[in-house]
């Protein structure tokens, strides 16, 4: 009886969501240009835009969103709407085409229990998609691994950046100072108290070094705890008067944050593609990283010192502290060099217009199929 009324449930809550999506592409496969609807009926402005949907901020320059005459479904996997199969059946029912942009996938390590039910959506409309940008080739590994390798058409493609608008501060943002930027979304407590303890051991050596804390304090459900926290290991470790919290910031303050640093510390542990890394590059910021995840593939070789670790995905691996201070004064010995080199390497590799042009590419070779 109870498996009964769950699958009854079931149908009444999917049977809206089909019967919309079936209206929305009844036209799905008309000719003409490209035209792509990414998935939300109303995208969030740029000021609260967080997460896998910033891309999108990239791609509405050149393909503004078109809800209601799409020709194009185009999903990211960590960002998907509610029923993202069912959008994506209808919409090559239709005769649209479905591009799916990977990310990283959950895995015992990072999410714990429950990570093959995370999985299970992605996983549906990788098999779905007619073509798959992903953002690394450790997201390509890792989706293999945890949703199954997919035989249709697939490339690399990492994250972009705006290198006309993410630009490195006209002058020094902190003389006399060492400025350690840690930024993002916190879901592990390991990631801030990492840079805690690297502060901690630099600061003998770097009397001068500051640390900025900001984004999400998620690792705790209260980010007031969570930020108490954070300043109770401050104290612990006698650093705390060399810190500073910003807390959560908007997508719009992403460069006059970074461009307060000198320096981004990166802690986290297989990080699968961070666009952070990048925009911090184009800022003239090296970065000192965990050398695990899709990150060493982001940076340039010049651009930052990279700490190895393990592949592992049943457990995560922060960084040393000791290790991480030695690399932030390696790159505060020579700053200008490697702030030259990260400069470089965005606008030489990272740079939004070619990746918007392959996808323009991608977006014509589907429709003449």
């Amino acid at each position: 009886m109870g498996k009964n009324a769950n699958i009854l449930s079931s149908i009444v809550f999917r049977l809206p969501i089909e019967l919309r999506e079936w209206k929305r592409w009844r036209h799905g496969g008309a000719g003409g240009g490209a035209r792509v609807f990414y998935g939300f009926d109303r995208l969030p402005d740029s000021s609260t835009l967080t997460g896998g949907l910033v891309k999108v901020m990239d791609l509405q320059s050149a393909f503004p969103s078109r809800p209601q005459d799409a020709n194009i479904l185009y999903l990211i996997s960590s960002a998907l709407p509610l029923l993202a199969d069912c959008m994506a059946r209808r919409a090559k029912a239709a005769g649209a085409k479905v591009v799916l942009n990977q990310n990283g996938v959950a895995y015992p390590g990072w999410y714990g229990a429950g990570w093959q039910r995370v999985n299970r959506p992605m996983q549906k409309v990788l098999n779905l998609a007619d073509h798959v940008f992903y953002q690394s080739r450790f997201c390509r590994d890792a989706a293999d691994r945890f949703l199954g390798s997919r035989s249709g058409p697939a490339e690399i493609l990492h994250n972009p950046v705006d290198t006309t608008v993410f630009v490195p501060a006209a002058s020094d943002p902190a003389p006399g100072h060492f400025v350690i930027l840690l930024a993002g979304s916190h879901g592990a407590f390991y990631r801030v108290k990492a840079a805690v303890d690297t502060l901690a051991a630099l600061l003998p050596r770097l009397p001068e070094a500051r640390l900025i804390i900001a984004g999400r304090y998620a690792w705790r459900a209260d980010a007031v705890s969570a930020q108490a926290e954070l300043h109770g290991i401050g104290v612990q470790c006698g650093v705390a008067e060399a810190m500073e919290w910003q807390g959560p910031y908007p997508q719009t303050s992403a460069v006059s944050l970074l461009q307060r640093a000198h320096v981004l510390l990166h802690t986290k542990y297989n990080d699968p593609c961070p666009r952070l890394v990048v925009e911090a590059q184009a800022c003239g910021l090296p970065v000192v990283y965990s050398a695990t995840g899709g990150v060493p593939e982001l940076v340039g070789e010049a651009a930052g010192v990279g700490i190895p670790g393990p592949q592992d995905f049943e457990h995560d691996h922060p960084p040393a502290p000791a290790a991480l201070a030695t690399a932030l004064y390696t790159v505060a010995q020579q700053r200008a060099l490697f702030a030259s080199a990260a400069r470089q390497h965005a606008v030489a590799r990272l740079d939004v217009k070619p990746w918007l042009s392959r996808h323009a590419d991608i977006f014509r070779e589907l429709l003449a199929s």
